[in-house]
C-alpha cells in the first residue's frame, strides 16, 4: 500500500457504507418507538424509554458524524462498542441461525469500525479539514 491510499475515496466509501446501517436503524426506531421499546422490554432490560432514546442518539448522531468524517476515531470506537454490546444482548440466541447471523453481522460491523478508528476518516472528511496536514497522514 502506498501513501495515496489514505487520500482515495475508499475511506469515504467505507464511512458511507458503515454509517448507512446506523442512520437507517435509528430512523426506524423513531418511526416505531413502541416496537423498539417492546423489544427492549422483551430482553428483560429496564427503562425501555431511556434505552430507546440512547439507541436513537447513538445510531443517528453517531452515524451522521461517521458519514461526515467528524470526530471519526472516537465515534467509530463508540459505534463498535455499541455494535458488540447490542449484538450480545439482542442476538445471543445463537441456536437460532437468524440470530447467529445478526450477531456475526454486529461483530463484523465492529471490525470495520475498528479499522476506521485505527486508520481515520481519510482525506475526504471534515476531520481532514480541521486537522493540520502534518497530523492528517498519521
Amino acid at each position: 500500500m502506498n501513501k495515496q491510499t489514505n487520500t482515495s475515496a475508499l475511506p469515504l466509501a467505507a464511512r458511507i457504507l458503515m454509517a448507512a446501517i446506523f442512520v437507517l436503524s435509528g430512523i426506524g426506531k423513531i418511526a416505531n418507538p413502541a416496537g423498539t421499546m417492546g423489544y427492549i422490554s422483551a430482553m428483560g432490560l429496564p427503562f425501555p424509554e431511556l434505552g430507546l432514546a440512547a439507541a436513537i442518539g447513538i445510531e443517528v448522531v453517531g452515524g451522521l458524524l461517521l458519514l461526515a468524517g467528524l470526530y471519526t476515531r472516537p465515534v467509530a470506537l463508540a459505534l463498535a462498542a455499541f455494535s458488540v454490546v447490542t449484538g450480545v444482548i439482542f442476538h445471543s440466541a445463537i441456536a437460532d441461525q437468524n440470530q447467529m447471523i445478526h450477531l456475526m453481522k454486529n461483530f463484523a460491523m465492529a471490525g470495520g469500525l475498528l479499522q476506521i478508528a485505527a486508520f481515520g476518516a481519510g482525506s475526504l472528511s471534515l476531520d481532514a479539514r480541521r486537522t493540520p496536514s502534518a497530523l492528517r497522514a498519521a
